[in-house]
């Protein structure tokens, strides 16, 4: 959420000031298509914690209301979660089907359902091979499973809701392909083509599309593992930590070797890139808590707690609120300029530093009133 809020304008910030050598920017922006980069892991690794979390407090849940109070608390806040989804993307402002009901939150919410559905119905010993059959199952499905071999990345984006996408079939009379993992020729794009309603964010396909969601589910579950590895109670936190670290780096090292056949794509969330995602998601859980809860540095964590204890919020909020132009009202014109005689890029990466403050700041205020606000 630090990187989200404001965080990746401050690393371009320090690089226009010639601070960050380049590498900063490389590693806070997405791959084109294939690859891993730093700013890949933060959605998984945001799933990740969803499945962590769930581990934490489904079992609370259980003991208050019992599974079905537990199976509606999960399906309301799914369905919140959706719904904000819609509104974070421009809600129903537009016509159909130009509204969005695909995106981050929309696939938080249904990851999150069918996550903490499965916790709840299943005996936590039979997630690990649900994961595995779902990563394997969706390697076969893009590898074998034909589809119209249209190359959609190259359709003109005028058309995106003049023809329906069987009209576009039929006029291209493409031959069929399977296999194919290029952009906007693979079968998880072929099937947002043709089947996902609304508006999508790469014009005839989308980011989080239908058949991407089942291995972003394996993400969550993935989460409720390392979840179960830290609730070990006859476990002592170093050999929590020692699990965690080994499991990630087998997963990043599984996904890396497998990607030489399925290639690591974040936008489709390959089988492979599922396991070096949540390998890097494990990873970083391990470092964190050896940090935090062993050798009990925390005094640092105080903003990142702010941030945490309203992280929907404040996902949301940087979306509505322009936080770069209000902090031009502070520090931009000649304030900035008068900076820029110093060292160039220093205005800039001054109000980068001041748009990253002022979210922080309204996340403070929430916190330290006890206003949380949750769904």
């Amino acid at each position: 959420m630090f990187w989200i809020l404001g965080g990746t304008q401050l690393a371009q910030g320090l690089e226009k000031a010639g601070l960050g050598g380049g590498f900063l920017t490389r590693q806070l922006t997405h791959c084109e298509w294939e690859g891993f980069r730093f700013f890949d892991g933060i959605f998984p690794l945001f799933l990740f914690l969803v499945g962590v979390s769930i581990v934490m407090s489904m079992d609370a849940v259980v003991a208050r209301t019992g599974k079905r109070g537990a199976f509606f608390r999960v399906l309301k806040r799914s369905a919140l979660l959706f719904g904000i989804g819609v509104f974070y993307y421009g809600g129903v402002s537009k016509l159909w089907p130009d509204v969005a009901v695909s995106g981050v939150l929309h696939r938080i919410a249904i990851c999150y359902l069918a996550g903490a559905s499965l916790y709840l119905l299943l005996p936590r010993r039979f997630l690990g091979g649900v994961a595995v059959v779902i990563l394997a199952g969706y390697w076969a499905l893009l590898s074998f499973v034909p589809f119209p071999g249209i190359e959609l990345k190259k359709l003109p984006k005028s058309e995106v809701f003049k023809r329906s996408a069987e009209e576009v079939i039929r006029a291209e009379n493409p031959a069929w392909v399977h296999g194919r993992f290029e952009e906007g020729m693979n079968l998880s794009d072929s099937v947002d083509f043709r089947y996902l309603p609304g508006r999508k964010n790469a014009g005839y396909y989308a980011n989080e599309g239908l058949l991407s969601t089942l291995p972003a589910i394996v993400t969550v579950l993935f989460g409720i593992l390392a979840g179960n590895v830290l609730k070990e109670p006859g476990w002592s936190g170093y050999r929590k930590a020692g699990i965690l670290a080994l499991a990630g780096c087998a997963g990043m090292g599984l996904g890396l070797l497998w990607g030489s056949e399925l290639p690591v794509i974040k936008r489709i969330w390959t089988s492979s890139f599922c396991l070096v995602a949540s390998g890097f998601s494990a990873l970083m859980l391990a470092v964190f808590w050896v940090v935090v809860e062993e050798w009990k540095f925390q005094r640092w964590t105080r903003p990142f707690l702010w941030i945490g204890s309203n992280a929907i919020t404040g996902y949301v909020l940087v979306r509505v609120v322009d936080f770069n132009a209000l902090a031009g009202r502070f520090v931009g014109g000649d304030v900035s300029r008068f900076l820029e005689t110093f060292r160039p890029g220093t205005g800039v990466l001054l109000q980068a530093l001041v748009a990253l403050a002022l979210p922080i700041l309204v996340l403070r205020f929430l916190y330290l009133r006890s206003i949380f606000i949750r769904i």
